[in-house]
């Protein structure tokens, strides 16, 4: 059974609450499209458009990183950083006042299983490369 399977159910859902979140504020706020100057609804659409952003890519990594070979509490590790990473992002962005320590903590556990990944990668194509 692939572990990726899990973190990209899980994410899946995270998206979807948070577009359901943004959709919401749309209709209570009367915004039909952009933020309209609001800055509530700019930071929900900011939390969605990141999550948006930098999912994806961590998932193929997963992916690759799991398809190598890699441990599975390796691949684990990973997906959880990635899971609450984006988790934190979200309530230190979301709020108007906003909880700083919570995105930058976010941004650090979504980047740092990117650059594992990465470096995983990297290590796995220069040893079968030299072999």
């Amino acid at each position: 059974m692939r572990i990726v399977w899990l973190y990209a159910g899980l994410l899946t859902l995270l998206f979807v609450g948070l577009s359901v979140r943004t959709l919401r504020m749309r209709r209570r706020l009367h915004i039909v499209i952009g933020d309209a100057g609001d800055e509530r609804m700019l930071r929900a659409m900011r939390v969605h458009s990141n999550f948006a952003e930098y999912v994806p890519l961590s998932l193929l990594l997963l992916y690759f990183v799991e398809s190598s070979g890699a441990a599975p509490w390796f691949v684990h590790a990973l997906g959880f950083c990635i899971l609450i990473g984006r988790v934190l992002h979200a309530i230190g962005v979301s709020q108007v006042r906003e909880r700083f320590a919570f995105r930058v903590l976010g941004m650090a556990l979504t980047f740092t299983p990117m650059i594992a990944s990465a470096f995983r990668l990297l290590h796995v194509y220069w040893s079968k490369a030299g072999g």
